[in-house]
């Protein structure tokens, strides 16, 4: 019996360092569940357990259940979670060279979609990111496409309608671009957004058409201005504690799984999700907005500014990183 004992024991061990062990991993998401990224995790969650034998597993806890926008990154830093899902603009100031990319009319040469734009956020993140996002292991960034202004009520065809109102938004750079329209930028949690709207708080937001649907704003929403202003950037990061605790060929599958191959897959999805989004407005009625070659050239005269401003208040690497992000 006791030679029994002794021989399972040596086999659960043998199971445990030899071929390795199963690893639950919690990814904190603050974003509903039917939303894009949440979608993305579960599938590159099941790639990541074929690649692995079933060792590793991914875990979701949508719609802010282990902390809000703004804590996600500490949360995953300090072990409350092994992955999560960051906003940089939930945490104005806090990641300012990640958020140049997210200057108005700013985007690779290439293109905006966010295939282009998030793979090459990516392909920089090592070199220019890095310092920005110390404790975790950055997975990949992901840049949504252009965020247009969704409004309740006011017509944007005539673009002085937008002054005076208070309009939903996220990170220092749309506080400014919203600023610039002669409106009121008013902080408000993605999830928050419609309730918002629908109660007066505030007369519109900025989201890609993507989000629209995930936020279900169509319902108080009667005006939508495309084409889209500035993007978003968020990163999804796992903690250096997690990411170390992991066995060497664990760790290989998570970067084998991940980096700018992985953006653009994820990036082509938000694509898909902005023409999905924009008709989900359209069948719901909303009125879409396109505005004029002139109107854009005014907006961006007054946007002129910001982008040389956001450069040179960043300042060290600011420059040499918008000229690499934009090549």
């Amino acid at each position: 019996m006791r030679l029994t004992t002794v021989a399972a024991v040596a086999a659960l061990t043998t199971a445990w360092t030899g071929a390795g062990y199963a690893e639950t991993l919690r990814v904190s998401s603050f974003l509903p569940p039917n939303h894009t990224f949440n979608q993305a995790i579960a599938a590159w969650g099941e790639e990541l357990s074929a690649a692995t034998d079933g060792e590793l597993q991914v875990e979701i806890f949508p719609a802010g259940q282990l902390g809000p926008p703004p804590r996600q990154f500490d949360l995953v830093r300090s072990g409350g979670a092994d992955i999560a899902i960051i906003l940089h603009g939930a945490t104005p100031g806090r990641f300012p060279m990640t958020e140049l990319a997210g200057l108005p009319l700013t985007h690779p040469s290439a293109g905006l979609d966010s295939a282009i734009t998030s793979r090459r956020l990516t392909e920089l993140a090592p070199d220019y990111l890095a310092a920005e996002h110390e404790g975790t292991h950055i997975l990949w960034m992901a840049v949504t496409p252009p965020l247009k202004i969704h409004l309740t009520a006011a017509d944007p065809s005539d673009l002085s309608n937008l002054s005076g109102l208070r309009i939903r938004y996220a990170g220092s750079v749309w506080q400014q671009i919203i600023e610039a329209m002669g409106a009121s930028p008013v902080p408000v949690p993605p999830a928050e957004s419609a309730d918002a709207m629908s109660r007066g708080i505030v007369d519109g937001a900025s989201f890609p058409f993507e989000a629209t649907q995930a936020f279900d704003l169509a319902p108080v929403t009667q005006y939508s201005m495309e084409p889209g202003l500035a993007s978003a950037t968020f990163a999804l990061v796992m903690g250096d504690a997690a990411y170390d605790r992991l066995t060497p060929e664990q760790q290989a599958a998570i970067d084998a799984t991940t980096g700018p191959d992985r953006a653009e897959w994820y990036g082509a999805r938000w694509d898909e999700g902005e023409t999905a989004g924009r008709q989900y407005m359209v069948d719901a009625g909303v009125n879409i907005v396109t505005l004029s070659d002139e109107q854009v050239g005014s907006l961006t005269e007054a946007f002129s500014g910001i982008v040389s401003q956001a450069v040179e208040t960043v300042g060290g690497q600011a420059q040499a990183f918008v000229d690499a992000y934009t090549e």
